[in-house]
């Protein structure tokens, strides 16, 4: 059961939390750590189950995903970021998902969907060339998933496709080294000249639109959701389990912290308190909204029914608002955890605030333009969002 795999990965968060030094010192994540996470089932979670995988509610995908981000937010953001990709690499023609998992039902998946690379129509597919940045954990996957728009003949931008390589014909340059989520591994994926049959390149028409060439292979009900809605909440939610991280640590600590200047215990001071409750509150609430609305696009999708798109402007709502509320819980606690959380020595609340706002600049958390939708929708002005 795919609640065995939840278990599993609470089990392991000590170890996670061990590690979380590590994985900043090596800039990226353990191999020992990605081989624990692989041994619980995670990455199978949202895999079909034409190839081994679980097929499994999302909810129970994210709620792992938030358990390992309490404990390593780097370990947290990639798992979450690879543990995607199958989902979407169902969505392929039959013939990519057996090229992926074929061999090796085990086979993980890195990415990149900004369109930095150029793509080149030719007889049977592309020609696709480029250099992509941030694509997380990619030193542990053997497929990239990279976004690129397609021109037409006068080299116009016509369409938007995710192009599916092996890691045999891309390289990676190692250029990460950033302030947080430093365990990540985010660099570069370079191409050059490669050629990507059509039945390994996925335009985002169809997926918006639900109707994808791997629906013939995987009927699930999870391959019935809208990608903005399952990508915009992988992003939030390890954001959401780093705050939840950092709150249980200055929990821990302000029970035993006496401030001199007061000469009284941190954890008597009725304003250390107030701060405690609004920092909850904000991460309670903002899981509560992600959790309703995938629960509802899922219990949807299982009946067959249409997912209205007030439903998904409202997913997007409530994805940035929840990291918005993330960050601001982690503030609130940072700006209250005393000079010794500004030292270079590992400190869990510092990282986590390094590791919050290192995700707030992620694209898919602009704040603006998915409330801008929603507002639009709310007050029924005529908007298309291809990404709702």
């Amino acid at each position: 059961m795919a609640e065995d795999v939840l278990a599993a990965i609470r089990a392991l968060a000590p170890s996670l939390r061990e590690r979380a030094a590590e994985a900043e010192e090596l800039r990226r994540v353990p191999d020992t750590s990605v081989k624990e996470l692989e041994d619980t089932g995670f990455f199978q979670l949202l895999q079909p189950k034409a190839f081994g995988g679980r097929a499994a509610d999302p909810l129970v995908f994210y709620s792992a995903v938030k358990e390992i981000a309490k404990a390593c937010g780097s370990t947290g953001w990639v798992a979450s970021v690879v543990g995607v990709h199958p989902w979407h690499v169902a969505l392929y023609d039959p013939r990519a998902q057996q090229e992926v998992w074929g061999r090796d039902p085990k086979t993980r998946i890195a990415s990149s969907y900004a369109p930095t690379g150029k793509a080149t129509a030719v007889d049977g597919g592309f020609r696709l060339s480029g250099r992509w940045h941030f694509s997380s954990g990619c030193d542990h996957a053997r497929w990239a998933l990279l976004g690129c728009l397609v021109p037409d003949g006068e080299g116009r931008p016509v369409d938007m496709r995710t192009f599916l390589v092996p890691r045999s014909e891309y390289r990676i340059d190692d250029v990460w080294d950033t302030v947080g989520l430093r365990g990540t591994g985010s660099n570069d994926v370079v191409v050059e000249d490669v050629f990507v049959p059509d039945h390994r390149a996925l335009s985002f028409g169809p997926v918006t639109a639900l109707k994808v060439p791997g629906h013939e292979l995987n009927p699930e009900p999870l391959y019935r959701l809208p990608y903005a809605g399952v990508f915009t909440t992988t992003i939030s939610t390890p954001i959401l389990g780093i705050a939840e991280g950092a709150y249980e640590s200055y929990a821990e600590a302000t029970r035993q912290r006496f401030r001199v200047s007061y000469g009284q215990k941190v954890a008597e001071d009725p304003f250390a308190q107030v701060r405690i409750a609004r920092a909850a509150s904000d991460i309670d609430a903002a899981w509560l909204q992600l959790s309703r609305n995938m629960g509802e696009m899922y219990a949807l999708a299982r009946s067959g029914a249409e997912l209205p798109m007030e439903l998904r402007i409202r997913t997007r709502r409530d994805q940035v608002r929840a990291t918005e509320r993330a960050v601001a819980a982690v503030d609130l606690l940072m700006e209250n955890a005393g000079g010794s959380a500004m030292r270079t020595a590992p400190n869990p609340v510092q990282r986590a605030w390094r590791d919050a706002h290192t995700g707030r600049g992620h694209a898919a958390n602009d704040p603006e333009r998915a409330l801008v939708m929603y507002g639009q929708c709310a007050l029924g002005i005529d908007t298309q969002d291809t990404m709702a």
